[in-house]
């Protein structure tokens, strides 16, 4: 029982009548999952966004946290500004000068913990009163994550040179979400053209705002990198996104924003009082990974090694049965591509082949909201930045068998 005192009467055991059994066992206890997991195994799997372990520089990563928790013991503890600190914005804009051509002031910069997280911070400054408006085909998560702060928002048709500017006109949204640079899935790049007919419509209202996705920019292989819309933005009208998700690894959630000056103030003004998402000990490693020059170095040698992936993949496809029947697209930038399949099957049907010979693919139309015009299905998105060089030639073996042992 529980022991208990009364004042000059001394101490008294107090009686314990339920049935209370105190389990005390020695063994680890084990833990039943409440999450139900994606449990398939695929063989082959073109969705995979992960990265190889030996393309992250870990002895550098780990140098530079070394000294950062050596020589920077009092910054470590102080609490940050709500956009990141100072250090690393400043890594930042000096980065985006130096390779985009874009000339921003570090406090234009807000830092977050992936886009997932900037992009409820621009809902929350902008307003659920206000219509969005995505690419359709696009990104899924994108609209899920508009879609759950219950705010309205569009899905704008594509041409061949991206967003549609007669459907915005006719929609009538006042923030359009885009990926100019290098559109998800369809791989089309923006041209100049259609970049001014953006920013003209944007122009035409003062709440009326761009904002650019530049999730993959670095990833060109071929040609010259494509300058992003903010830079030609003259008047104020573009929020530039980019992540190190897909630079340095998806298990760094670091994304940030460049904020037009006009919106700084607001920003500051109605969100500044939350917490910057990103622990401090991982953006000061970051701000000496880029001003001392290893970011750069390492783009250089994943965009390398991601271009011999990808062109073993196509040697691998022409080499195959499958280059009688396909056709390769938009494989000159970014961590995809497309191949189109001549074959008399619906998208449905060839994606349950897929699943039943353990292939994990997305098709095109999958990402589509609303029908799908003809000359767009069958096409399959090769997605190569999780792909292991050596299970390359036995993946597209397996795409190979999939097809012809069901023609």
């Amino acid at each position: 029982g529980y022991i208990y005192s009364i004042e000059k009467k001394g101490f008294f055991v107090s009686e314990i009548k339920s049935d209370i059994k105190v389990q005390n066992d020695a063994k680890k206890h084990e833990f039943r999952s409440l999450v139900k997991m994606e449990s398939e195994e695929y063989k082959f799997d073109f969705t995979n966004n992960s990265l190889d372990f030996k393309m992250f520089p870990f002895s550098i990563w780990n140098k530079l946290l070394r000294e950062v928790i050596t020589y920077r013991k009092n910054e470590l503890m102080e609490k940050q500004p709500s956009g990141g600190c100072y250090e690393l914005r400043e890594s930042i804009a000096v980065y985006l000068h130096q390779f985009k051509n874009m000339n921003v002031n570090p406090d234009q910069i807000i830092i977050g913990s992936g886009n997932e997280h900037l992009y409820n911070l621009l809902i929350q400054l902008f307003g659920k009163d206000k219509i969005y408006a995505i690419e359709n085909p696009g990104y899924k998560k994108i609209a899920q994550i508009y879609e759950c702060n219950e705010v309205l928002c569009q899905k704008i048709q594509l041409d061949e040179n991206g967003i549609k500017i007669e459907e915005l006109e006719r929609q009538n949204p006042q923030i359009v979400h885009i990926s100019p640079s290098h559109h998800f899935p369809t791989g089309i790049v923006t041209p100049i053209s259609r970049r001014y007919e953006l920013l003209s419509w944007a122009n035409k209202k003062d709440e009326r705002f761009i904002i650019e996705d530049d999730y993959d920019s670095e990833f060109r292989m071929k040609g010259k990198a494509i300058p992003p819309l903010q830079v030609i933005d003259v008047s104020g009208k573009v929020i530039y996104m980019n992540t190190f998700t897909k630079t340095i690894s998806p298990t760094i959630r670091i994304s940030y924003m460049v904020l037009p000056l006009s919106l700084i103030e607001k920003f500051y003004t109605k969100l500044g009082f939350y917490s910057c998402t990103v622990s401090s000990f991982e953006q000061y490693t970051l701000s000496s990974f880029i001003s001392k020059g290893y970011f750069e170095k390492h783009i250089n040698r994943m965009r390398t090694c991601y271009k011999k992936i990808k062109d073993e993949i196509l040697c691998c496809i022409k080499k195959s049965k499958l280059n009688k029947i396909c056709t390769i697209s938009e494989e000159n930038s970014g961590l995809h591509f497309l191949l189109h399949i001549d074959i008399d099957k619906t998208d449905a049907e060839l994606s349950e082949q897929f699943e039943t010979f353990g292939i994990k693919i997305n098709l095109l139309s999958q990402y589509y909201n609303g029908s799908v015009e003809k000359e767009k299905e069958h096409t399959l998105v090769i997605n190569y930045s999780g792909m292991k060089k050596e299970k390359i030639e036995e993946s597209v073996l397996g795409i190979e068998k999939c097809i012809f042992n069901n023609l």
